[in-house]
């Protein structure tokens, strides 16, 4: 059995592809998961997020490739052999049986002595705060209740590694909302290597060291999530992150007093301050990527561009305003406070350094 030698590696996959006869599901993929680790697997339905996390929890049967838990290579052995505990979108949780029943049941099939159970649900109530739950059968709870009781159940089995199927997926937006922010309490107490599986990106942001961002089953970009969110590699990670989304014009690069410039019919972007990855060779055929909120409306300056009000969308702590700038479409971010009127003309500047520019063919960053 082969050694991991990567210190500081929880778990590792190497080489990682799935295929459903024709159909390739996961692409020569490998990650490197550090230690105590909260690592979010993001992208859209069928990206091959769960898939993945399947494949590590040993539910599924990779193709080719290996994956190594804390230095064993797992890749055929048993789910319950893995070193893991996993929490599912569904809470899956036998009814007839009290919370404290639910939490056991594992560690007494597992033949794990009585008093070592009796300690270790303890532990996992009083972290999740679900003492007074215990002796209540599944039907007497909310949702919210009956997933903390799915994550003590994975809890009880004091493993090194969490792995969370979308468990927040199936509850409204406020219990999400709180739900959220005990998984991070969870996580910053134990310490655990967690990899969790969403296709939410305010969960990825949140939850986070770091972001995998798939797409037809590839990693397209892992970073953390500033860098993930301000420098996106390509087109796809720069519309996928984000709410609303980046505004995007395509157009050409151009040079103007031997600095580097946009250009996009009537529309000319100064790209002073951006931070490219290669040159910005003038007729390169490009699209800017612009976050709504590194657009401002008013201000002084000599860049301002004209602009016409479209439609203004309150969201309670800011609002939306839609514009036209030189005949394209853009969605600006403004104070609660600050009211538009449709039709009304008004100044817009572009924060160029937090700006975005991907080639028009590969879609990549420039």
């Amino acid at each position: 059995m082969k050694m991991d030698t990567n210190v500081g590696t929880s778990v590792s996959i190497r080489d990682l592809s799935l295929s459903f006869g024709s159909v390739n599901v996961l692409r020569k993929l490998d990650l490197e998961i550090r230690d105590g680790e909260f690592l979010v697997l993001l992208g859209p339905s069928g990206c091959g997020k769960s898939t993945l996390l399947n494949c590590i929890a040993g539910l599924l049967d990779v193709s080719e490739g290996q994956i190594i838990i804390k230095g064993r290579n797992v890749t055929w052995e048993e789910p319950k052999d893995r070193g893991i505990g996993m929490v599912f979108q569904s809470y899956a949780l036998y009814p007839q049986m009290t919370v404290e029943k639910n939490l056991s049941f594992g560690l007494r099939v597992a033949g794990v002595p009585k008093e070592e159970i009796k300690k270790r649900i303890a532990r996992a109530a009083e972290i999740l705060q679900i003492e007074p739950l215990l002796q209540r059968k599944p039907s007497a709870l909310s949702g919210g209740q009956r997933q903390r009781v799915a994550i003590g159940r994975a809890l009880v089995r004091d493993v090194d590694v969490f792995l969370f199927d979308e468990p927040l997926s199936n509850l409204d937006a406020k219990l999400r909302s709180e739900l959220r922010v005990e998984i991070k309490r969870l996580h910053q107490k134990l310490g655990n290597t967690m990899i969790y599986v969403t296709h939410d990106q305010i969960e990825a942001l949140t939850l986070a060291d770091r972001i995998a961002v798939m797409k037809g089953g590839v990693v397209q970009q892992l970073d953390d999530p500033m860098t993930i969110y301000n420098k996106p590699r390509n087109r796809f990670v720069a519309g996928f992150i984000g709410s609303p989304s980046m505004n995007f014009i395509s157009g050409t690069l151009a040079e103007k007093a031997g600095k580097p410039v946009f250009r996009a019919d009537d529309l000319e972007v100064a790209l002073h301050g951006y931070e490219a990855d290669e040159a910005l060779a003038p007729g390169r055929e490009v699209v800017l990527g612009l976050r709504p909120e590194h657009i401002r409306i008013g201000g002084e300056g000599s860049d301002g561009h004209e602009a016409i009000v479209d439609l203004d969308e309150p969201m309670g702590a800011d609002s939306l305003v839609w514009l036209k700038v030189a005949g394209k479409p853009l969605s600006v971010r403004v104070e609660s406070g600050k009211r538009y009127r449709p039709g009304e003309k008004v100044k817009v500047h572009f924060n160029a350094p937090m700006a975005s520019v991907f080639d028009a063919k590969s879609e990549e960053r420039v």
